[in-house]
């Protein structure tokens, strides 16, 4: 019997990675005979990761469209080539469904399946579509949204199931507030420069706090030294400061509040692990999405929200103090995450995977 095939395309950052790796990992739970290839980008960073989850991948040698001069052009140049290769993927593959999810990776391989007549789901994670989803939202069947929100952008083919995340975040007990104050800071696998000098600027403004806060700070390479150094200059000796963090659900569970970026799996992390925040929107995001990522949890009463713009030492110095003096908060804050979540995320739109490819046979 020939075995049934799935490519799930996308990548770029962890935003898109994560997501595509517990979804290839679900359908191959439900579906052991089911063989699944990854197509992305040709970024070392994603080469590496999926080469540490040992998965089939293939990589594109691809650039995005969006932005203006010399790397907008190079997209425009790459993208007939990254079409071909596609074409011939596909042909090579003979996949029964084509996943596409987000980032400018996956456009190509989608385009190709729509001229081949393979079936295309794609995943949303953001609230508002990016870019990439907005072009193909015609050439799919049926669109995988992370937030309810997003439904009214989808035309009729979104289904509010939420975002795929690691099992690791999801069912660990809360966390009493009664004992010291535990902050989580990071800024993705890479890091935020932006995060990395607003804390440790704000270290100052916490010193009647010392004695009851400890940080835990995930700064990337490139700033670990300058952070190291602020901590122990600033009296913040007990802090933990390292430039990655392989045991990131551990650190979520041991934290009493994440300050942390607004990008699509880390809104979805914090929701399934109903995980109270500071959110701070990277302003240079495509569309401003990590801003409206943001304050879907803050209309939901699950995070506070500092732009960029507003990210003075004092305002999160202030913002902070707050939640150490009023513990209750937090707990508020948990609860009011329970309304975005999605239990099973990846089940439920592994199920939907399934379902278009036995319409197809």
């Amino acid at each position: 019997m020939t075995a049934r095939r799935v490519v799930i395309c996308g990548g770029g950052t962890g935003g898109h990675l994560f997501p595509a790796l517990v979804l290839g990992r679900t359908l191959r739970e439900k579906d052991p005979s089911l063989e699944v290839t990854f197509i992305g980008s040709d970024r070392a960073e994603e080469r590496a990761l999926m080469a540490r989850h040992g998965v089939p991948f293939i990589a594109l040698r691809i650039e995005g469209l969006k932005g203006r001069g010399i790397r907008s052009s190079k997209g425009l140049a790459l993208l007939p080539f990254a079409l071909l290769h596609s074409y011939r993927h596909l042909r090579r593959i003979k996949p029964e469904l084509v996943v596409g999810v987000g980032s400018y990776s996956s456009g190509p391989v989608v385009l190709a399946a729509s001229r081949l007549k393979i079936p295309i789901l794609l995943l949303e994670q953001n609230v508002v579509p990016g870019f990439t989803n907005r072009r193909l939202l015609g050439r799919a069947k049926k669109v995988a949204a992370a937030f309810e929100a997003s439904l009214a952008h989808l035309k009729g083919k979104g289904v509010f199931l939420g975002n795929p995340v690691r099992a690791e975040f999801a069912g660990r007990p809360r966390k009493t507030h009664d004992g010291p104050f535990d902050v989580l800071v990071f800024g993705g696998s890479q890091g935020s420069h932006f995060l990395n000098v607003a804390v440790t600027a704000a270290l100052p403004f916490l010193n009647r706090w010392k004695d009851r806060l400890r940080i835990v700070h995930q700064t990337g390479q490139a700033d670990l030294r300058e952070v190291r150094r602020s901590y122990a200059e600033s009296g913040f000796p007990g802090s933990v400061v390292e430039a990655f963090f392989d045991d990131m659900a551990e650190r979520f569970a041991a934290a009493d509040l994440v300050i942390a970026r607004a990008g699509a799996t880390t809104c979805a992390e914090l929701i399934a692990a109903r995980k109270a925040s500071i959110l701070v929107p990277f302003a240079g995001a495509a569309d401003d999405h990590q801003r409206k990522n943001a304050e879907a949890l803050v209309d939901a009463g699950g995070a506070d929200i500092i732009l960029e713009s507003d990210g003075t030492p004092q305002r999160f110095a202030a913002t902070l103090g707050n939640m150490i003096e009023h513990p209750e908060r937090l707990s508020a804050m948990e609860n009011g995450l329970a309304s975005l979540a999605v239990e099973d995320s990846a089940g439920k739109i592994t199920t939907l995977a399934l379902a278009l490819m036995n319409r197809r046979t």
